[in-house]
This record gives C-alpha cells, structure tokens and sequence, in this order.
C-alpha cells in the first residue's frame, strides 16, 4: 500500500554518502529501505572486493551518524552478483534478489541469478538460485515479503516472457505465473510487486497487452492473471518499467518512461504518470513534456497523506525529484547538478513518516570510478 505521511513543501537535498571507489561499492541502482532505528540498507550493482573486474556488488548499511559499512560483497560465483531491491523483515535480517550468478547454464552465461538472505550477523544464504528454465530467470525489482515469510519478485526473463514467482522460507520456488507474450503482457522490468489486503498482487510489464506497449496486471491467489490496463503508446504512455502503488481506495498509481506527449524527445515521448481506478478506468494524470531534466521517470512512485505523489526523473541527465499534486500541477522540487549530489536516479524513492525523501543515484557524486563520472550517491531531501 501506499505510505502515509505529512505532506512536503520546499525541499532542502543533504548528501548522505557519496561512493569513493570500487572498493566500497559503486552504481546504486536500486532504492532504499529503513529500519526502526534509522538506519537506511541499499545496493550496489558493481564494486565491492568479492570478484574482479569491477566488483560484483555489495549490500549496505548506512547508520544515523553517516557510518557506512558493507554487509556482503558478492563474489559472483554461487552468492550472486548484481543485487538489486532489499526488504526487511521485523528481526533485522535482509532479503534480495541478484540478477545474475547463482550458477544455471544455457542460457545464463554469467549465472540465473539468485534469491538471498543477509542475517543480522552479516552471513549471507542462498535461499534459490535461477537454473534459466521454465522457473524464469533474471530476477529484478525488490523482493515482497507476506505473514508467513514467502518472497515474491517478478523474472525479466524465463517461462517465455517473464515470470511471477514465490520462494518459501524453506527455499522452494513457485512459478505463480509464467507470461505467454500475447495480450498478457510480456518482460516485466525492475517491479517490485504491490500485494492488497486480500493477497493480490500488481505489476507492470513493458511490453506485450493489446498494443504492445506494456500491461498493469492482476495476479490473484488462484495464479489468475486479469490485464488491468493495457497501454496504447499514444498519450497515455508505454514501456513501464517499474511497479505501481496502491491507496486506501484501490486506485493504483504508476509511471511510464516513453510516449504520451510524442513531440517530446524527437517523437519517442517523455513519459507519464497514470492512475487505474478501482473500476478499471485509466486516467493519465501528468504528461512529461520537457527535454531536460523533467523527463522519462523510470521508477515507482510514492505518496503522501494529502495524496501528492513523488518520484524520480531520470530524463536526459542529470534527473531529479518531482511532485504531483492531486490537482495535477507538477513541479521539480530538486534538480541533480551530477556533482556531488549525484544524477540518474533510477532507485526511485522511499518516504518516512515524517515525509523525508531518501534515495540513490547511479552515478556522480564525490568519488572516481573507472569513468571518472562518479560512483553514486546517496541522498535524503528534508522539507
């Protein structure tokens, strides 16, 4: 579900750590999480001392004080390599997927990819490893995690087009949905799932649907898959890559990165936000016109108590962070420099209930990584 907080006004970015070097982790692609303490857990896609040639990646801790320490630096091997999202559950242990590693052959040249778990002590277990068949492959996104300890994340690839699957703490894995790449959608991207009270799950896929420009999809307990929408790549935008958020009411809130306004980046479109009402209407909410900054958000979206949603824009670099009002105003509260604050957010963001705004950036920042771009940044925005 969406989460609840005090509304935000101006918003003040504070640098919280910029990566140095490959050593220390490099390229935070994915968003962050919280624990009841403070303190923030994230991911790194390369750097770390675990294999060579850059790093395989690393899990993170960042205390209250500033203090970053690296809890798992993957080898690349049986642990895995390029993790992405992390959840917690309430004893402080962390859970993920890798995109990559784990073993698995044909057709996965450097690893299917894993699903693991990193203990308080900072022991990491292998819960699946991906074998690059019918049980899917290149798992992306966070993982959600229900009552009972099962984790359920999406495959980009694997059973066709893309799965839907859940791991059991015992560490059985369950297709629970394999797409056909027809009108059911086909390639889900980096989607962490939203899951309702009643044990549904939503999600997005970039391709496939009626038009071939992308599905929001239902997945019931029964494995029933319902096409909630289906995008046409016109005004209402296409390509989704990331998943979508629930409110109170049932409505589902998402963005696109591609189409709506096609004038925009020489025809391709710079993307939307949209809401699917409980009754299946769509309605685009915001239509990205700008080439600059204000442009093409990759990730998910988050939502205050007022209803404001934020996110992220990736756009034609250095991105930023906008909010869209219930009214449908829109405005960049903050615009990357790609100095020290970093650029290419494609993490998207994680609210507190004091209506913070934490996030990462992929790159720039105060370090030097083999491009001398930077190596990525985290940041908080205070109101």
């Amino acid at each position: 579900m969406a989460l609840l907080v005090p509304a935000a006004s101006a918003r003040t970015l504070h640098a919280l750590y910029d990566f140095q070097n490959v050593n220390d982790g490099a390229y935070p692609m994915a968003g962050l999480i919280k624990d009841n303490a403070g303190n923030l857990y994230g991911t790194t896609l390369e750097g770390g001392t675990g294999c060579t040639n850059g790093g395989c990646g690393t899990v993170f801790k960042l205390a209250r004080d500033g203090t970053k320490s690296t809890l798992h630096a993957f080898a690349g091997g049986s642990d895995g390599a390029d993790p992405q999202g992390l959840v917690l559950d309430q004893a402080g242990n962390l859970f993920g997927f890798t995109a990559a590693g784990g073993g698995g052959g044909s057709p996965c040249s450097y690893g299917c990819g894993t699903v693991f778990e990193i203990t308080r002590n900072g022991t990491e277990k292998v819960l699946y490893a991906f074998r690059g068949g019918s049980d899917g492959w290149y798992p992306l996104g966070a993982p959600v995690r229900d009552r009972k300890g099962n984790l359920y994340g999406v495959t980009g690839k694997g059973g066709c087009c893309g799965t839907v699957f859940r791991v059991a703490p015992d560490g059985r894995e369950k297709v629970l949905y394999a797409f056909q790449g027809h009108g059911d959608g086909e390639w889900p991207g980096a989607v962490t799932l939203a899951m309702d009270s009643a044990d549904n799950f939503y999600g997005t896929t970039q391709s496939g649907g009626a038009y071939s420009y992308g599905t929001v999809f239902k997945l019931g307990p029964d494995g029933t898959e319902t096409v909630l929408y289906s995008f046409t790549g016109q005004s209402d935008g296409g390509g989704p890559y990331a998943g979508v958020i629930l409110d109170a009411g049932g409505n589902i809130y998402g963005a696109t990165p591609y189409e709506g306004d096609l004038s925009c980046d020489y025809g391709e479109g710079c993307g939307t936000v949209f809401k699917i009402a409980a009754d299946g209407t769509e309605s685009t909410l915001y239509t990205f016109t700008d080439t600059g900054a204000n442009a093409s958000p990759m990730a998910g979206l988050v939502m205050d108590s007022t209803g404001n949603l934020y996110g992220t824009t990736d756009g034609f670099s250095p991105g930023g962070v906008f909010r869209l009002s219930p009214d449908g105003t829109e405005k960049l509260i903050y615009t990357f420099t790609g100095g020290s604050d970093g650029e290419a957010p494609y993490g998207g963001l994680m609210m507190d209930k004091k209506g913070r705004l934490y996030g990462t950036n992929s790159s720039g920042g105060g370090g030097s990584c083999n491009n001398d771009f930077g190596c990525g940044a985290v940041f908080e925005l205070k109101k």
